[in-house]
């Protein structure tokens, strides 16, 4: 990874690729949404995951080399960090939120409510199951299985943004402005969504949908960052996909252990795209990007 060439044509062509063909499926998935299909807009949604290793491929570059054949010797550490860390530091990010914000706290299962309808409730109460005890199922999901299972979808994104195009940006522009321009451009990728279906923080809020895509870049640039840091240890593109993976399980949960329509505080948390619950994203991510620089790099 390190020798990489910066690649121009291959490099624009990529970005061409991938941005046309989201954007339209985005676009497509609004129209899913706003004619009540959102299950099979979200379903969409999951899928264009993919379409950043597709980019690599229609632009003519090569999935090759990006270490789909994990070799870890020596490097466990990193797989436990990649599995583990993102619960952690979403459940300090969380914990930051609600003690700014402690009426957001909810355990009687409105958000559940929300979203799935009173007969979601009434389906966990017919099996037994109280909504803290399907809190902590939860939990125990994304500590164990759920970055794995995440894994296979995020593996779509990671060939495409870490395999490919972050090691292209690092060729041109160096570390720390490529990391920070490929941070940018991952936001940019969802903006359709966020400003056509309210994606992440919904519509309620102070400066929508601007404000949600400048605050979602953020996140975009911390997570590469961390991403990006642990594919450069590891040369194994599984490993930043078992923690973005692990980023999309954990910040479910904080999300559900919140009242639902927080208005404009929904930019601040309590998941770790909100910009005080993803405080300590933010944290390691600065201090990676003021370390890790290699020698006459800016």
């Amino acid at each position: 990874m390190n020798d990489v060439t910066f690649n121009k044509k291959g490099t624009t062509k990529y970005l061409i690729w991938t941005f046309l063909i989201t954007y339209a499926i985005q676009i497509v998935v609004a129209i899913l949404y706003h004619n009540g299909l959102a299950i099979v807009g979200q379903l969409i949604t999951a899928g264009t995951m993919f379409v950043p290793l597709f980019g690599v491929l229609l632009s003519g570059n090569k999935l090759a080399g990006m270490g789909w054949k994990p070799h870890l010797k020596g490097k466990i550490k990193f797989l436990f960090a990649a599995w583990l860390l993102p619960a952690v530091l979403t459940a300090i990010g969380a914990v930051l939120y609600f003690v700014v914000f402690p009426g957001h706290f909810d355990l009687s299962g409105e958000y559940l409510e929300a979203i799935g309808g009173a007969e979601a409730l009434k389906q966990l109460e017919a099996q037994g199951i109280t909504y803290p005890v399907y809190i902590l199922i939860s939990v125990v999901g994304c500590l164990t299985y759920t970055p794995l299972v995440n894994m296979l979808l995020a593996a779509g994104e990671e060939a495409g943004w870490r395999g490919f195009l972050y090691p292209q940006l690092k060729a041109r522009f160096g570390r720390r402005k490529g990391w920070l321009i490929g941070g940018v451009i991952w936001g940019i990728w969802h903006s359709p969504l966020i400003w056509l279906i309210g994606y992440e923080y919904g519509t309620d809020y102070v400066g929508f949908p601007i404000v949600g895509m400048l605050i979602f870049c953020i996140f975009t640039t911390t997570a590469g960052i961390l991403c990006d840091w642990l594919y450069e240890k590891t040369g194994c593109i599984w490993i930043p996909s078992v923690f973005h993976g692990a980023i999309n399980a954990a910040g479910t949960i904080p999300i559900a252990i919140c009242m639902p329509n927080t208005g404009s505080a929904i930019l601040l948390g309590p998941a770790p795209i909100g910009v005080l619950a993803g405080l300590p994203f933010i944290i390691c991510a600065v201090i990676l990007l003021l370390k890790s620089v290699r020698p006459n790099e800016k």
